[in-house]
């Protein structure tokens, strides 16, 4: 890693918020410390996510239908956690794409839930902001969100073909991953624990596990990992303390939220390489 980063610029686009923070909360820290710029857009505002919290109950999406915008400020509290300035909304301002659900349920059908978007004009929202912030970086999911939520999938399709229309030439993007030999490994400790944490009897029943061989990068945001575990606090209508994210990391350490991984889909390949044959840092062979 280097000592500042001054001049570098990473854009990271996820589809609601609370998702940054468990997929990127370190690296966003770790880089923003440094003096990246850090560029985050979320495409919806999480509407339809459940509650964690009972006396919010009442925000739920079955109720009041207010947990959005609640939502938006848990954001806001979580990327000062983060030390993140810059944070926005897709279209914000001009349009309000709103949480799909789950897929195969109800609300995927709902004309303004983000998983109907048009992908042109959804990604020309993105594009307007790629080419104001100029990353060099791109950061968002595989083209299966991850697990298969529709806002993910559509959040990694708006990217990509944003990063295709753009004037502006990313030079590095990289798709949010998980080896199978790392949750193999926690899978295993939290059973012997008497945890159901992961909900799989295999590595190979996650959609979000992915052969080792696919995963080329892992940044060691260790040293910020306790920002990351307060932002994920700040997300509290998602994310209970006392529930199963954070007693992963009460059991395994917290180097499990600490070590992020990715997989390199645009761009070379560059040193500096740990002793698996990963980068160890996202700005590597970039060009200023």
């Amino acid at each position: 890693m280097k000592s500042s980063y001054e001049g570098y610029r990473v854009l990271l686009v996820h589809a609601h918020p609370d998702d940054e923070t468990i997929n990127n909360g370190a690296t966003m820290a770790l880089y923003a410390s440094l003096g990246a710029s850090v560029t985050l857009i979320t495409c919806t505002r999480g509407e339809e996510g459940e509650v964690l919290v009972p006396e919010l109950s009442h925000l739920a999406s079955s109720a009041e239908d207010k947990l959005g915008e609640h939502r938006i400020n848990e954001l806001a509290d979580a990327m000062k956690e983060l030390g993140i300035s810059d944070h926005r909304f897709l279209a914000e301002g001009k349009k309000t794409f709103r949480d799909s659900g789950m897929m195969g349920t109800e609300q995927n059908n709902r004309p303004d839930v983000f998983w109907q978007a048009d992908l042109e004009e959804a990604s020309d929202y993105l594009v307007s902001i790629i080419e104001e912030v100029k990353p060099h970086v791109l950061i968002t999911y595989d083209e299966i969100g991850g697990y298969g939520h529709p806002d993910h999938i559509q959040a990694h399709r708006v990217a990509m073909r944003a990063s295709e229309k753009s004037n502006w030439q990313i030079q590095k993007i990289y798709w949010n991953t998980m080896p199978k030999s790392v949750l193999a490994e926690s899978m295993a400790k939290m059973k012997e624990l008497g945890s159901d944490f992961f909900g799989a009897e295999s590595v190979d029943d996650l959609p979000f596990a992915k052969d080792d061989q696919f995963v080329t990068t892992l940044i060691n945001g260790n040293s910020h990992v306790a920002q990351k575990m307060a932002a994920m606090k700040a997300h509290s209508t998602q994310i209970a303390v006392d529930g199963p994210f954070f007693a992963l990391s009460n059991n395994l350490g917290l180097q499990v939220w600490g070590d992020e991984y990715y997989t390199l889909v645009r761009g070379d390949k560059s040193a500096p390489f740990d002793e698996a044959g990963r980068e160890t840092d996202i700005f590597a062979g970039v060009n200023l």
